[in-house]
Parts: structure tokens; C-alpha cells; sequence
């Protein structure tokens, strides 16, 4: 069964992919057009008997900053089919095998996509993942869709897809089962048989899952079903998903017409931002017919804020990734719709050059990811992952542009348009992405001076004690902006007071408008986060009036006391972990509050500290009155050998101790931070570089000295 916690724990037993592992990816478009006779069904391929279990694979964890790898020699498939990245729907994400997966959910969602306009906006496939069939095969050797599920079996659910002018995608495994731990029938020695069926029903998309492969070469077992499905003359886009294990950006293009890059996505920022962090680098390897595939869309499932899921949409089509969508649309909220229906983005990630997006920089979590368009022009991500507003910046020309006399910048979630003189700089709010198309326009000076929002200092405050803070207003424009205003609100009760100007007659090219501000939070308020927002209003040269604004967090936090505490005792202002939450003095359970067990490193037992999976990130409020980190790391005993991770204490920007990685067999090791002075304290763990399957890291005996 795909695992419903961690599905990066994968385990081979006896060389077979046991059923724990799940791959979810996301069906996509039609596949391969051939020879029309179905020949006999090949021998199956030998199976690996009692092979000795092998190593775990490592998950591809290529870094952004890795270099950039050669470009594929494989030639891609032509057979006209996934031109661009296929887009759809596909079941998993939001119903796994649970019973709402049968014939009306799949209808459903097809009547969705026409009445949403989701048709209209280019998704096209409504694919069926695992448990869509019985256990057994019939006995000519045929697959059974469960009757329970489909009472009037694929063919009829094909013929309503097709009604719609939409199209019907199909999953199985290439292996002698599928994922989930029924044990339903996979295709490996059944390929013609199963490809033949799938064209009879008229299927248009196959996902090609890798459980339960017995040990059989990948490429021989995706290649056999390429050919299988070539042979039934229907042409029908094939999903290969063994994730990344094989590499097969390498060996693919001429297989399939997309292929998983990773392991399993999670409804979490942490999941979304490995897969990002694994498939980018991966860009020379994507194209017209052939594209990388970080997985399906978790945008609506509620794992996530709707700033985090606009980064995930904005991303994947920045990526050239296939867009399926993996929520149930029927209980789908209009925040979600927004952001799937954004046609701006869509046209990103359909590109007819089909260029996955490369990295510009990404120094300290400020991430510019850069797309070349068919019309010349750059689609441009300025992408947050820090848990803070930061500033993110580049130039036309280093994401591509030559040079010009101006330029016009488009943003596609504001849905408007300015003219800058070559900086392309936005604040970005925490985990948030700024989506820009960006060209060399001669038509430039027709919009209006992009104009910047910044705001310097720290909204992080305790109750009844004044903050500063700095605004500021920038013209990135070509024109000057003109009867420049600022404005700066808090929650009602909090006192927002400017100190200084408020306002510019006139902002040229470059100039700022610097604001300072003291903001107080009531005595009392409660620990948490409250918005603040920052506006500007501005005109153009023609005298169009223009309106900015920046949503920011201010975080009220607690002081910490003095003397010396356990960190698992003190309130958090942020925390985040790979699997299941940060766990209070138990490991990391991967799935609820408190499914952990005692901290455990190298045999000892801990009875204080913090139980996290990579990747993690806990943050605390130390307010320069605090000297000292102190804790004993390590991998917990409960992954056995498994586990590869690395410890780091940031105090405010800067590092202040790190280990190497350390794996399962090493005993728990010290580490002291010198912290002084620091206002916020991060307790940081990454994933060893080799991706996070098994990292249950501990913070053991974990103190803080104030």
C-alpha cells in the first residue's frame, strides 16, 4: 500500500519493492501511435529469485546549485504527443483507496473541469490511480475493474470523459503489483495483454508505477510497456514514475514522455520545496514531449496556506512541470479555483518552447528562477523560502533580456503591468512567490513606473514595547512616479505612528521614499502572528493612479525567561518538519501529534528535546538576551541504519554552529551556539544531501541559557 505517513520510507525485500513505498504522480495527456496488430504477449522477463536485499537507493537530492547536468542524448518520441506539459486531474492526493474513489467521483470531476471552465483553461485529463481494480486477474489473464467502484467498468467511464472532449488516464505498476498492500495486479509480464486493454477502453494517459519490480532492469521493464503500448495504435501519453531511482531524465526521452524526478509528493512546504529543490537542476533535460515530473499539484488539500500553494502552482509551471491537479474539486474553495484557473500562469508552464525554468541565484533562500519564452520574453520567479518578508532582485539582462531603453514587466497573480528600467525586485512575503513576465517591449513607456515596497527592521515585537521600523518606496521604473503616498496599518487597538515623511511629490528612476514607523501592540496581546499591510499610492506620468500593496506578518512573542530552560519547553514562533509536526521529547511519528517514541541516539535514551524529520526548521524568540545553545544530536535508533542528516543553529542571519552529517551509526554528538545578542534562534535540520527518506533527527537535552 502506498504508505499513508512518510512515503519516502522505501524498503526492497528480496529485490522487490515491498508495498510501503508510494508513488502518486499524476496521469498527463495521450501516448504513442504504432503498428495497429497487437502481437502475442512476450515471455515475461525473468524474475529475481531470492536475490540478497539491496541498499536503499538514495532519492536524487540535487541541489540548485549543482551543476548543470549534460544534456540528454536520447532523442524525445515523435509522435506529436505532449507537447507541451500535460494537465489534468488525478485521484490520489485526495482520496488515496478510500471508498469517495469509484465512478461518480471520476464523472464528477470531469463535469467539474467543463463547468469551472478548467477545460477551457487547457486540463484535460482525469486520471484514475491505484485501487480501480480486483485483486485478481480473470481467468483469460485479464484485469477486473472493481464493480463496486466503476458498476459500469472503464470503457463507460472513457465514453463519458470523451463526451466532455476531455480525455481518461489509467494507472498500474510496472511490477507483478501494484503499490497498495491489496495486492492489485501489476503489469510486469502482462504488457501487451495490459496495453491492450487500456486501448480497448480507450484510455488515453498511462502513469507506470515501480513497485514490486522483482529486481527487473527499469529500463527493460519501461521500454517493454512502451513498446506494448505502441503496438495498440492508440496513441496514449505515457507516465513513467520509478522516482528518479534510474535517472531516467538520461535514458527516457525516446521511452516516455514524462518521467518522475523524486519521490512522492506531501500535502506540506517541506515535501513541495525538496521536490522543487531535486527537479530544478534537471532543466536541460526537459522538452516538447519529454518532461521532468516532480509529481502532482497538493494545491487545496489544506496542508498548506494559499501563499504556499500560489508558490507551488507558480513553480511547477515556472518548472515546465505537468500540471494535475490532486484535490478534490467538488470541495474545492474559490481561493483554490483562483489559483488553478490562473490563465496568466498556465500560459507559463504551456509554452509551445517548452523550456523548463533555470536558476539565476538563490543565495540565502531568495530564490530567481528564470523561463524563456517562445515570444522572447522571460517568465521570472521570485521565490521566498525563508519564513520573513525578504527582498528578492535581478536584472533584465541576468535573466536572459538584452539590452533596451526599458522594459515591460507583467505580474500574473496582480494581473497588471509596469515599466522598469531593468530591475525586476519585489519584497516577497514568507514562503511566497512574485510571478513576472518580463520583455524587451518598445511600448514600455504605455505603462506605468513599477514601483517597490520594502519595509527594514524586524516586525517582531513583544506586547506594550515599541518596534521600528523603515518603509520604503522605490521607482523601478523608466518614468518617475509621481504624488508618492505610504501608508502602514496593524490590527485594531495597535498603535502605528509615523515619524517621519510620509509622502514625495516626485520619485525619479532609482529614488526612495524612507518612512519610519513605531508600532505597538497592546499590553497583553496574546503570543502569535497579526498582519500588518503596507501601502503606497502613486500616479504615472499620464496621471493614471496606481496602488502597491504588501501584506506583511508581525509576530508578538513571548520573553524568554532567564536562566537556563529545555527548548522543548518554550513556545516556538514558527516550526516546520519533512514528515508529521515537531514532536515535544519523543521522536518524529511521521503523522499525528505525539505518535513518537522516547528520544533514542546510538542506545542512549533521552528523556528531554525535540523529535523532528528533515527537513526542519524551529524557530524561537531569544530577544538579545539569551548567551547559549546546547544539545546532543543525532539520527534516532527507531530508523535502524537508516538516516542521513545534518544539524545547524542559526542566530539571526548568521550560522553559529553546524556538524557534518551524521548517519544511524554514530553516537549522539555536542554542539554548543554561541548566540548572544541574537533576537530569533533557529534550530535547523537538512537532509544530508541525499534526500529525506528515514531522517528522524533529534534534539536531545536541547537548552537555552539566558
Amino acid at each position: 500500500m502506498r504508505h499513508p505517513h512518510s512515503r519516502t520510507t522505501r524498503r526492497r525485500v528480496a529485490g522487490a519493492l515491498t508495498a510501503a513505498l508510494l508513488c502518486a504522480a499524476g496521469l498527463a495527456a495521450p501516448a504513442l501511435a504504432a503498428p495497429a496488430a497487437t502481437p502475442a504477449e512476450p515471455a515475461a522477463p525473468a524474475l529475481a529469485a531470492s536475490a540478497a536485499t539491496p541498499a536503499e537507493p538514495a532519492a536524487p537530492a540535487l541541489a540548485a546549485s549543482a551543476a548543470t547536468p549534460a544534456a540528454p542524448a536520447a532523442p524525445a518520441l515523435a509522435d506529436g504527443l505532449a507537447l507541451t506539459p500535460p494537465m489534468g486531474f488525478n485521484n490520489w492526493n485526495s482520496t488515496h483507496c478510500r471508498a469517495e474513489f469509484n465512478e461518480a467521483m471520476v464523472r464528477g470531476m470531469a463535469d467539474l473541469f467543463v463547468t469551472k471552465g478548467l477545460k477551457d483553461a487547457g486540463y484535460r485529463y482525469v486520471n484514475l490511480d491505484d485501487c480501480w481494480a480486483l485483486p485478481n486477474r480473470d481467468a483469460s489473464g485479464k484485469l477486473v475493474p472493481d464493480p463496486v467502484r466503476f458498476p459500469g467498468g472503464i470503457k463507460a467511464v472513457a465514453d463519458y470523459v470523451h463526451a466532455k472532449g476531455l480525455k481518461l488516464g489509467i494507472y498500474t505498476s510496472a511490477g507483478t503489483k501494484t503499490c497498495n498492500s491489496a495486492g492489485f495486479p501489476g503489469a510486469l509480464g502482462h504488457e501487451y495483454s495490459d496495453a491492450r486493454q487500456f486501448a480497448d477502453w480507450g484510455v488515453d494517459y498511462l502513469k507506470y508505477d515501480n513497485c514490486n519490480n522483482q529486481g527487473v532492469d527499469a529500463e527493460q521493464r519501461y521500454r517493454t510497456m512502451r513498446d506494448a503500448l505502441q503496438a495498440t495504435g492508440r496513441p496514449i501519453v505515457y507516465s513513467i514514475c520509478e522516482w528518479g531511482e534510474n535517472k531516467p531524465w538520461e535514458w527516457a526521452a525516446d521511452v516516455g514522455h514524462l518521467w518522475r524526478t523524486t519521490g512522492d509528493i506531501s500535502d506540506g512546504w517541506n515535501s513541495m520545496l525538496s521536490i522543487l529543490k531535486q527537479n530544478l537542476p534537471l532543466a536541460p533535460y526537459a522538452g516538447p514531449g519529454h518532461w521532468n515530473d516532480p509529481d502532482m499539484l497538493e494545491v487545496g488539500n489544506g496542508g498548506m496556506t494559499d501563499t504556499e500553494y500560489r508558490s507551488h502552482f507558480s513553480l511547477w509551471s515556472v518548472m515546465a512541470a505537468p500540471l494535475l491537479i490532486g484535490t478534490d474539486l467538488r470541495k474545492a474553495s474559490q481561493a483554490t479555483f483562483d489559483i488553478l484557473d490562473n490563465k496568466e500562469v498556465i500560459a507559463v508552464d504551456q509554452d509551445p518552447l517548452g523550456k523548463q525554468g533555470a536558476v539565476v541565484s538563490s543565495a540565502g533562500g531568495r530564490w530567481v528562477v528564470a523561463k524563456e519564452m517562445k515570444d522572447g520574453s522571460r517568465a521570472v520567479a521570485l521565490f521566498n523560502e525563508s519564513g520573513t518578508a525578504q527582498r528578492i532582485a535581478t536584472t533584465a539582462n541576468a535573466v536572459g533580456l538584452p539590452d533596451a531603453d526599458g522594459y515591460t514587466l507583467r505580474d500574473l497573480w496582480q494581473h497588471r503591468g509596469y515599466n522598469t528600467a531593468g530591475t525586476i525586485a519585489a519584497t516577497v512575503p514568507a514562503h511566497g512567490t512574485v510571478l513576472l513576465r518580463v520583455s524587451a517591449d518598445p511600448r514600455w513607456a504605455d505603462q506605468p513606473p513599477a514601483v517597490e515596497l520594502g519595509l527594514d527592521g524586524s516586525p517582531l515585537l513583544e506586547a506594550a514595547k515599541p518596534a521600528t521600523l523603515t518603509s520604503t518606496v522605490t521607482d523601478l521604473g523608466r518614468t518617475p512616479a509621481r504624488r508618492v503616498s505610504v501608508t502602514l496599518t496593524g490590527p485594531a487597538g495597535w498603535t502605528v505612528r509615523a515619524t517621519s515623511a510620509t509622502s514625495a511629490a516626485t520619485l525619479p528612476t532609482g529614488r526612495t521614499l524612507r518612512t519610519g514607523w513605531l508600532v505597538t501592540a497592546p499590553a497583553g496581546t496574546p503570543a502569535g502572528s497579526y498582519g500588518l499591510t503596507l501601502r503606497t499610492g502613486h500616479r504615472s506620468p499620464s496621471g493614471t493612479p496606481v496602488t502597491t500593496t504588501l501584506p506583511l506578518t508581525a509576530s508578538v512573542a513571548v520573553p524568554p525567561p532567564s536562566g537556563t530552560s529545555y527548548l522543548g519547553d518554550l513556545p516556538w514562533l514558527s516550526a516546520t518538519s519533512g514528515w508529521g509536526p515537531v514532536e515535544h521529547d519523543t521522536s518524529n511519528g511521521e503523522s499525528d501529534p505525539g505518535d513518537g517514541h522516547p528520544l533514542t541516539v546510538g542506545g542512549t535514551v533521552y528523556a528531554k528535546g525535540l523529535g523532528v524529520h528533515a527537513l526542519s526548521d524551529i524557530s524561537f524568540y531569544t530577544g538579545r538576551a539569551c548567551e547559549k545553545v546546547t544539545a546532543s544530536v543525532g539520527v534516532d535508533d527507531e530508523k535502524g541504519t537508516k538516516g542521513t542528516v545534518a544539524f545547524e543553529i542559526w542566530a539571526d542571519d548568521t550560522k553559529a554552529a553546524a556538524t557534518g552529517v551524521l548517519t544511524n551509526a554514530m553516537p549522539a554528538e555536542p554542539v554548543t551556539a554561541d548566540i548572544t545578542g541574537a533576537q530569533v534562534v533557529r534550530l535547523v535540520v537538512t537532509d544530508g544531501g541525499d534526500g529525506i527518506d528515514s531522517d528522524h533527527a533529534d534534539w536531545a537535552d536541547a537548552r537555552l541559557s539566558c
